[in-house]
């Protein structure tokens, strides 16, 4: 039987559809992200509320789509069949309309399917998101050098990703455990001229061969002068030679400088995802 299944055990979830999201872990890479992050950090690692998980079984029941959703951010949906979208928006009114993130194709069918219904929809972001080809650092590169973070930089940080955060319309708590966690495995790289930090690129621990390079944040007073090209650039070399198959990254499609600097250092555009937001 068709269907999809829920559920707030991320064990279960991850028995029954982690290795089908495993196989395509470029498109999946949120999805594989955030759940090793609640592996390891908790169910709170992104909020109080109570994560759900989601998995789609075709007719030859075999996993075929999944989701998973940290409240009170929006749904995330993963690679999903055609014949998964209509049940999937229904699902997601029973679930309270909750904000839905997905591939731009599978959000248009979201999107149609409940404006059918009479639901209001908005578009809250477009992302592109990247794959690595060849790396091409800044040439000429800016002053200074790239270094991995540790726990002497703890206040700085957190002071910059809470501020990464604001900026992209996610503020909350939790910047110091996310700091903590990075440090722990050397998640975060700065780029220093004359010994003073003036960027920060972080990236994610590996899942399923994948890494992706977020967040990335230079102060308003550093902006412009080739920072976030080369400490983008240095924890994306990093990350290829210590062993990952695919270097990842999502930009705002709003932010065509962003765009262009990653396009510049080898990033290419595999898909768009778009966030809706529902209500009526």
């Amino acid at each position: 039987m068709t269907m999809w299944t829920f559920t707030e055990d991320l064990d279960e979830y991850l028995a029954a559809a982690g290795a089908a999201v495993a196989t395509r872990p470029v498109e999946n890479t949120l999805l594989l992200t955030v759940a090793e992050t609640l592996r390891r950090r908790g169910s709170d690692a992104y909020g109080e509320g109570a994560p759900r998980y989601g998995w789609w079984r075709g007719a030859d029941g075999a996993v075929a789509g999944a989701l998973l959703w940290t409240p009170p951010h929006a749904v995330l949906v993963g690679t999903v069949t055609a014949e998964a979208v209509g049940p999937l928006a229904e699902a997601c009114v029973t679930l309270g309309r909750p904000a839905v993130s997905a591939e731009r194709g599978t959000a248009r069918a979201l999107a149609a399917q409940w404006r059918r219904t009479g639901a209001e929809v908005t578009t809250v972001l477009e992302q592109r998101l990247y794959r690595l080809a060849e790396l091409t650092p800044p040439d000429p590169a800016p002053p200074g050098r790239a270094r991995v973070a540790t726990a002497g930089d703890r206040g700085l940080l957190v002071e910059w990703v809470d501020a990464f955060r604001r900026e992209v319309g996610h503020p909350g708590p939790g910047a110091g455990r996310a700091v903590d966690d990075r440090i722990a495995y050397g998640g975060l790289t700065l780029w220093e001229h004359d010994g003073v930090p003036v960027s920060m690129a972080g990236v994610s621990r590996p899942a399923a061969g994948t890494v992706r390079v977020a967040p990335v944040y230079t102060p308003p007073q550093w902006r412009g002068r080739g920072y976030a090209a080369a400490v983008t650039a240095a924890v994306s070399g990093a990350a290829r030679g210590a062993g990952a198959g695919e270097v990842l990254l999502f930009t705002d499609l709003a932010n065509p400088t962003s765009n262009g600097v990653y396009q510049r250092i080898g990033y290419r555009a595999v898909e768009d995802r778009v966030e809706l937001a529902v209500g009526g």
